[in-house]
């Protein structure tokens, strides 16, 4: 007789779609190391080691004592996209109507309803392989159909007007891109954005951009696909550059014609975002905050330029120099034709852990690692030696 905790749960067939973070079972061996005496160096997830900015925490703290704590509109503090509508003013020169810009929990919320709000059954949305995982799964999620586009580093990793027209067909209703990106650093130019948007806009699509790592760029000058139409979704967040992971606070901006049906879905699905984290976020925007922040995207440049030679000088091909956010995404086919193997054993071996390329999609993926540059020079050294010792003696 079966019993019932051996029958088969009902579950829904998406679920059989949706996979886990691979990265998150490295990262629990890891704890378990830890747990046990064992010094690990974490290079695997993509957070900053930087606290919130202390005006912020003051702004959150601030809230509390004053019992600021009751629902907001499901759009957000009116205060605080007005707000984030004079950041793009004054960082970027350009207009958004604070009407237009809602206030989310975190980038996956906007994430989530951006395509709720666009993707039908059956419906497709291009984006790039390797990418962010969430992206395809968000998009199963709402039955639709995610159509990964591989690309090298002689497109920058990144979708092309070319891609496009290529590969849209009466299916696809979108195209999804990050500038810049995860894993790859890397950014869509601004000429290459306009194409792409043109090129969606004249198949009548929509254009989602994942901007969350906006200001984290290095060696390039930043602009927002904002300046470029008013048509794109645009995802950004507090969690990378503003330092405010665990606040769980994001924003999306939707072009005219789209407030009334996210707000409807925002009422249903979250209600609102945190309280707490919208009246903290409002300090998120002051000069205090500000030069805070680019003393800390300075030194991840730093950073940056410190890992980048190391690891091609151990052997990894890296054609591209990463021009934002806080990754490396590095080929070790030299090493191993399995990297989740090659990572499995450098962290049993050498007390590192990295990425394996298998989380950010199929495309090469088994000859990819990626490298979160969120710890201190200090730390990454000890890393690029220690991954020394273990690629001698493998």
């Amino acid at each position: 007789m079966t019993t019932p905790a051996a029958q088969k749960k009902p579950m829904a067939k998406r679920m059989e779609d949706i996979q886990p973070f691979y990265v998150m079972d490295l990262l629990a061996r890891a704890r378990q190391m830890e747990a046990a005496g064992q010094s690990i160096v974490h290079l695997e997830i993509g957070e900053p080691d930087f606290a919130t900015p202390q005006p912020v925490l003051d702004a959150g703290l601030s809230a509390l004592q004053h019992q600021l704590m009751h629902y907001t509109p499901a759009l957000g503090l009116i205060e605080l996209r007005q707000s984030i509508a004079d950041y793009y003013q004054s960082r970027f020169g350009v207009h958004v109507p604070y009407e237009r810009i809602i206030v989310t929990p975190g980038a996956s919320g906007a994430l989530q309803l951006a395509l709720a709000v666009l993707v039908d059954p059956g419906k497709q949305v291009l984006m790039a392989d390797p990418g962010y995982p969430c992206n395809r799964h968000f998009v199963r999620l709402f039955e639709g159909v995610h159509s990964s586009v591989p690309v090298d580093s002689d497109t920058g990793y990144q979708l092309t007007a070319r891609h496009i027209a290529q590969h849209w067909n009466e299916n696809t209703i979108a195209a999804m891109l990050a500038s810049p990106s995860n894993p790859t650093g890397t950014l869509v130019n601004k000429n290459e954005m306009a194409a792409i948007a043109e090129q969606v806009m004249q198949r009548h699509g929509s254009l989602l951009v994942d901007e969350i790592y906006q200001g984290l760029v290095y060696d390039a000058v930043e602009y927002t696909a904002l300046e470029l139409t008013d048509q794109a979704f645009v995802i950004n967040s507090f969690s990378k550059y503003f330092g405010m992971t665990g606040w769980r606070l994001g924003w999306l901006v939707v072009p005219d014609g789209y407030v009334d049906a996210v707000d409807k879905l925002a009422q249903n699905i979250f209600l609102a975002a945190s309280t707490v984290s919208q009246h903290a976020a409002l300090a998120a925007f002051t000069p205090e905050t500000q030069a805070i922040l680019r003393q800390r995207r300075d030194e991840f440049q730093v950073r940056r330029d410190y890992l980048l030679p190391a690891l091609r000088n151990l052997g990894f091909n890296i054609p591209l120099t990463p021009q934002g956010a806080f990754y490396i995404y590095a080929d070790c086919s030299r090493f191993t034709d399995d990297s989740y193997l090659f990572v499995q054993r450098i962290l049993c071996e050498a007390g590192l852990a990295v990425t394996p390329g298998i989380d950010f999609g199929r495309h090469r993926a088994m000859q990819h690692v990626r490298f979160a540059y969120t710890r201190p020079v200090e730390v990454l050294e000890q890393a690029v030696q220690r991954l020394s010792e273990f690629l001698k003696n493998a």
